[in-house]
């Protein structure tokens, strides 16, 4: 037998101290967590690689050539190039206003502006409608202009905006808070304009809060399903984006293709990833370089 000096136990005669109640619940701790992380992400991952490539490689190039499956993805890159301008836009000037100024109703905006963070994707939609559709609060108006929002591209323009609105805002206000204005009113003491500070003293300051927030967009953007599903009337070549065309073969039974569109998804998906890795990974060490 050995003994334990700290405990005054005695321990087995290979010296080595059971595991204590903490060791056995860190462990099992761990284990859920991985089987939550297995069955959750990765079998139904594994299974849509599977199910895309089940049949051969040439059926999954099939579809990625097919006519359906490239306007579905020419709608969708058209949709994340508006929207992701449109938000990084508006994301910057709420980001500015909010960080930059104190008036009654800035916590209300805040709000505002989180709200495509509480609000289900299939709410969104049914708000669009019912301000833009035919019997909606702006209908009239706009037939009468012959202009056509709802189950047409600018409906799904509009929801893809709305999903993605947040992100930029989010991401450069506490950059914004943390540097200060000392900078920005030094650079106006020294007779710099507003947008010559914008350029030269800000944005250098918020660049890679910028680019992360525009990361998160535009996965937000190619992923977005829920309002634009309310919003589109999901017209095959027309009004079909990548998730809706998902959707749509997989309800046709033509499973396959549902599987080989997934992956291409699930592909940005793993390259937005890598690209916010390596942003992350940038700012600690600028951060770390700074200290």
């Amino acid at each position: 037998m050995v003994l334990d000096v700290r405990s005054n136990q005695s321990l087995p005669s290979g010296g080595v101290k059971p595991k204590q109640a903490g060791d056995w619940g860190r462990t099992i701790l761990i284990g859920a967590v991985v089987a939550y992380f297995v069955l959750v992400l990765l079998l139904p991952t594994l299974y849509v690689f599977i199910g895309a490539f089940s049949r051969g490689i040439a059926p999954f190039f099939a579809t990625l050539t097919s006519r359906d499956f490239t306007q579905a993805v020419r709608l969708t890159a058209l949709a994340v190039a508006i929207a992701v301008p449109f938000n990084v836009v508006f994301g910057l000037c709420a980001a500015w206003v909010i960080a930059r100024r104190r008036f009654p109703g800035r916590t209300l905006l805040l709000s505002i502006i989180d709200l495509p963070f509480s609000i289900s994707p299939i709410v969104t939609g049914l708000m669009l409608v019912s301000l833009y559709g035919r019997n909606g609060l702006l209908g009239p108006l706009l037939q009468s202009l012959d202009i056509r929002v709802i189950f047409a591209f600018p409906g799904i323009a509009l929801a893809t905006m709305l999903g993605g609105m947040p992100f930029v805002a989010r991401e450069v206000i506490p950059v914004l808070e943390e540097v200060g204005t000392q900078e920005e009113e030094a650079a106006k003491t020294l007779g710099a304009s507003e947008w010559q500070t914008f350029w030269r003293v800000t944005l250098p300051s918020i660049r890679w809060a910028l680019l992360y927030g525009v990361i998160l967009t535009t996965a937000r953007a190619m992923g977005e399903y829920g309002a634009i599903a309310v919003v589109s009337s999901n017209l095959i070549g027309r009004t079909q984006t990548l998730t809706l065309y998902v959707e749509g073969a997989y309800r046709n039974y033509d499973s396959q293709s549902a599987f080989a569109a997934s992956v291409v998804l699930a592909g940005l998906a793993a390259f937005t990833l890598v690209i916010k890795e390596l942003f992350e990974r940038r700012i600690r060490i600028k951060n770390e370089g700074d200290s």
